[in-house]
């Protein structure tokens, strides 16, 4: 009997997870990806805030099945599909036939209709992302320094988070923290520790989906960083050097930006509406108990780009239900191949966790015990959670080394400015973040 083909399109931690399941049945695996790597996640603000190497954090995919003789991984994209026909053309041209289909191509930034920010407020999905990020932050200080020398004076440098979720607080306070503490013997005109670091949020409170007491602890810990949160206000228009914004009453001000990052919104990924099935407005495609958007059995939805729902509850789309679809594919495909019924897909909530900076994080512990923890707890529960959620042992030594060399000795290894400025104007290297700085001067430091 011939082997029963699976095309699983996206090698994030759904798409991952299943092909590494499905490689301990009698079938053939097809993974595509349009990168040769997986990336944790997770962990990339910390490479955007010069913490760790993109190698710590990325493993390419030909590595993580080397060996697996059930499994090829194809560097390509997905274009269209035919369901009905059970066919997936590819951006090479190749025409794929499937028996069983797993999409789970993940989320993208969402800038709510204002495409045009994108260039001035990059966000952090992808490694490229970071780098951009990374290139950004640093060459703020370096800018600083040099208009002290050429000037005597510096603009106020001012790093503007939109979006108090998980992400914006991370990279707010990982921000502050190599201002106030990486950086503090590395110039020898300016003072890092006097730039200013924001976070704007839409809503009442950051950190919304988290319980009241771990949203305070989160608020003390940003406010020992010197942080501002303002909450409550609005973002109504990103410019090269500012961002206009309006409060709960409806006032407008604006607030000048030397580097603007995004942590607002996110919607599903653009391959859904290939599909042809009814998406909600995120995008995402509602599946059923099984995965299976309504009438298609043997199609999969798994990650961000699914819609499910449990306890009247949309599932959220982060790591942990993502890992836990992509296992549970394997187990409803492995029921079908002995004629068993299918069981249900349940997601077993573990937890919650944030960082906020060096020793500072909060976390909602639920399994192997519950409880609320924060400060340098929090902080050590979410280094050794992370740690084991690497994809090898390799980068869990490299990541562990880096953070022991970072946390203990205040050394930062990776603050390199790497790839070309994207920069509108082109010239300059600098120019970008020179435009970006504004007019309020500093004086020199010590």
């Amino acid at each position: 009997m011939e082997k029963k083909r699976i095309v699983i399109i996206g090698a994030g931690f759904a798409g991952l997870n299943a092909a590494r399941e499905l490689a301990k049945l009698d079938v053939n695996v097809t993974l595509i990806d349009r990168r040769n790597h997986h990336t944790f996640q997770p962990l990339l603000y910390q490479v955007a805030l010069s913490v760790l190497n993109p190698a710590d954090i990325a493993e390419p995919i030909r590595s993580v099945f080397r060996g697996v003789q059930n499994v090829e991984v194809l560097l390509d994209e997905a274009v269209s599909f035919n369901l009905d026909q059970r066919t997936v053309m590819l951006g090479s041209g190749t025409e794929l036939q499937y028996d069983y289909l797993v999409v789970a191509t993940g989320a993208t930034h969402s800038y709510f209709g204002k495409d045009e920010w994108a260039s001035l407020a990059p966000g952090l999905k992808t490694i490229e992302d970071a780098l951009v990020i990374r290139r950004r932050v640093l060459e703020a200080f370096e800018l600083a320094e040099r208009e002290m020398v050429e000037k005597g004076t510096h603009p106020q440098l001012t790093f503007v988070v939109i979006g108090g979720g998980p992400t914006g607080v991370e990279l707010a306070g990982a921000i502050s923290d190599i201002a106030k503490l990486y950086m503090r013997h590395d110039f020898r005109h300016i003072v890092p520790s006097q730039a200013k670091v924001m976070i704007l949020e839409g809503s009442p409170n950051i950190l919304g989906p988290y319980p009241d007491d771990l949203k305070q602890k989160a608020r003390e810990q940003l406010g020992a960083l010197k942080v501002e949160v303002h909450t409550s206000t609005t973002v109504t228009d990103i410019q090269p050097d500012r961002v206009i914004v309006k409060d709960s009453e409806g006032v407008s001000r604006s607030i000048e930006a030397t580097v603007t990052l995004w942590a607002a919104g996110v919607q599903a990924s653009p391959l859904g509406r290939k599909l042809g099935l009814p998406l909600n407005r995120r995008g995402q495609v509602t599946v059923d108990q099984f995965l299976n958007p309504e009438g298609y059995p043997e199609l999969f939805v798994c990650g961000d780009l699914a819609h499910f729902e449990q306890d009247g509850r949309q599932v959220p789309g982060v790591a942990q239900p993502a890992m836990q679809m992509g296992t549970h594919v394997a187990k409803l495909i492995n029921a079908d191949l002995k004629n068993q019924p299918r069981k249900p897909f349940r997601y077993f909530d573990k937890g919650d966790m944030a960082t906020i900076g060096r020793k500072a994080a909060i976390a909602k512990v639920v399994w192997p015990f519950r409880a609320h923890l924060s400060g340098v707890p929090a902080w050590l529960t979410w280094l050794l959670i992370h740690v084991a959620f690497l994809i090898n042992f390799r980068s869990r030594l490299s990541v562990l080394r880096q953070w022991v060399h970072t946390y203990l000795f205040f050394k930062n290894g990776a603050r390199l400015i790497l790839g070309l400025q994207d920069t509108p104007n082109g010239g300059d290297p600098l120019a970008q973040n020179k435009a970006n700085l504004n007019s309020k001067a500093m004086p020199a430091g010590d």
